[in-house]
């Protein structure tokens, strides 16, 4: 994520393994919030586990279930800001469950099923809890089903700034880091447990109705609303969902052929769109109609600058990709959401796209494990950035280690310890992380250090990883024990007397 010096504070967020790590990865965490069960002869479950006790977001998660798919049918009037939603969630029972809570803020339930059984239902603050019918055996899988309607409010974040279902004059723009999303849909909402969506959305003609992933329909309805269905094959963390509603104009490509030098004028970017991306993704951009004209030639460089980071770090992981780009005064920060990163305008420059795009490894398809881990992703996000001036602007990454090295507010606190949540998005998860990696890059070289840079995300692809996991990693492929450089860097209260 990132958010500005003057209005827009700078905060980057995506903060920003495979599906058997995630199940690990909510099973830690479950066994800390204390989910257990006695099944007798039948099937006595107990309630899972109302929190996941993430170190920030101890209520954020639930326990007892591993969510797989979310199937979200979403209608929205933007003149009353009315929302009725449908969502159907199928997961798998990671205990005896009796009952099982969802996190949902806001909203009016009117109704709830388990396996099509109408199941008992009741509120508690931000805690929605279902009680099916019949208890649900640990490794079956199962499928909820909540209705739901109301004019979904932001959360406003411990740091300021506000997420979750943002009103805009004309529709309604949807992020959700780190707490966002349950204001507009019912869920796991912690990133240990991804899953794959199918999100629809019905909107009066002439508005558009963007989302992540792949669009797979378009259709205008008998009361003359247009519906739009999007699909996202791959896991998603909830934090990372969008939709954005309004006037949006729209640009789509294929895009094929290999990677060159950046675009340096409009021409250039043009045809960079057609000619410089991986093979066979399709990229769709969207900008209001005020900021169209002035975002369409760096839109049209993302095929270029993807194809430029998969070199460095991999092929890229989704089957689609994209951006948002709204006016000023909605959003106060871009952010990476999956497939499709969303900007404000005033946000929409190269250095920022080059860090949400280097997101969809470091953050969106390797994720972390919990939102002390956030370091993982700004830090790789932030290096990156480093690494594309390095390799296009003549700007050795060096030179801005040495910059980060001198400020006084990258040494707040170590980037793997942040003291609270209001701090998760400070300078020392993005600069002072991104010091960590470019300290292991002189340490190990760089060979060594590009074989991280690759292996990491390809090690943890679609799945979730911890801090540990990392330092692990990294020494594994090193070779060697890199416990002093962890203990000044990463961990370390004080500035070391040289960079």
């Amino acid at each position: 994520m990132y958010v500005y010096e003057d209005e827009y504070v700078t905060r980057r967020r995506t903060p920003r393994r495979t599906r058997a790590g995630a199940a690990a990865a909510l099973l830690a965490l479950a066994l800390l919030a204390g989910g257990c069960t006695d099944a007798g002869g039948g099937v006595r479950g107990a309630p899972g586990a109302a929190g996941l006790r993430d170190p920030y977001f101890p209520k954020l998660g639930n326990g007892g279930y591993d969510v797989r798919h979310y199937a979200l049918s979403l209608a929205y009037d933007p003149g009353t800001g009315r929302l009725d939603g449908t969502a159907e969630i199928t997961a798998r029972a990671t205990q005896d469950l009796s009952a099982f809570n969802l996190d949902l803020a806001g909203l009016t339930v009117s109704g709830a099923t388990v396996d099509g059984a109408p199941a008992a239902h009741n509120r508690a603050g931000d805690e929605l809890t279902l009680r099916p019918r019949e208890d649900i055996r640990d490794g079956a899988e199962f499928k909820a089903t909540v209705t739901y309607t109301g004019v979904p409010e932001p959360i406003t974040d411990a740091d300021g700034s506000e997420e979750g279902w943002l009103r805009t004059d004309d529709g309604a723009l949807a992020v959700g880091e780190p707490e966002g999303s349950m204001t507009w849909f019912p869920g796991n909402h912690h990133p240990a447990d991804k899953a794959t969506y199918d999100i629809t959305l019905t909107v009066p003609a002439g508005l558009e109705a963007l989302s992540n992933g792949v669009r797979t329909d378009r259709r205008t309805e008998g009361d003359g609303r247009v519906t739009t269905a999007w699909h996202s094959a791959e896991p998603m963390a909830s934090y990372l969902a969008t939709v954005a509603i309004g006037r949006y104009e729209t640009s789509t490509s294929t895009a094929t052929g290999k990677p060159t030098a950046p675009a340096t004028d409009k021409a250039t970017a043009s045809a960079s769109e057609s000619a410089t991306a991986p093979r066979s993704l399709p990229v769709l951009t969207a900008a209001e109609p005020s900021v169209a004209a002035g975002s369409a030639a760096l839109r049209g460089e993302i095929p270029g600058i993807l194809a430029r980071q998969a070199e460095r770090f991999g092929p890229y992981p989704f089957s689609a990709a994209g951006a948002i780009v709204t006016e000023d005064g909605t959003l106060g920060y871009a952010l990476e959401t999956q497939t499709r990163p969303v900007f404000p305008a005033a946000a929409f420059d190269r250095t920022t796209l080059v860090h949400e795009l280097a997101h969809q490894w470091f953050g969106n398809s390797v994720t972390p494990a919990t939102w002390r881990d956030l370091w993982l992703n700004e830090g790789f996000a932030t290096y990156a950035e480093w690494l594309y001036t390095e390799e296009y602007e003549d700007v050795p990454a060096r030179t801005h280690f040495a910059r980060a090295f001198a400020q006084d507010a990258n040494w707040a606190f170590p980037p793997a310890a942040p003291p609270s949540a209001e701090n998760l998005f400070d300078p020392p998860v993005y600069q002072r992380g991104a010091m960590v990696l470019h300290k292991l890059r002189e340490t190990v070289g760089d060979a060594t250090f590009d074989e991280i840079l690759r292996g990491w995300p390809e090690k943890y692809r679609h799945a979730n990883a911890s801090t540990a996991d990392f330092t692990a990693y990294a020494e594994s492929v090193a070779g060697k024990d890199l416990d002093e450089l962890w203990k000044v860097w990463l961990y370390g209260d004080g500035k070391p007397a040289k960079p």
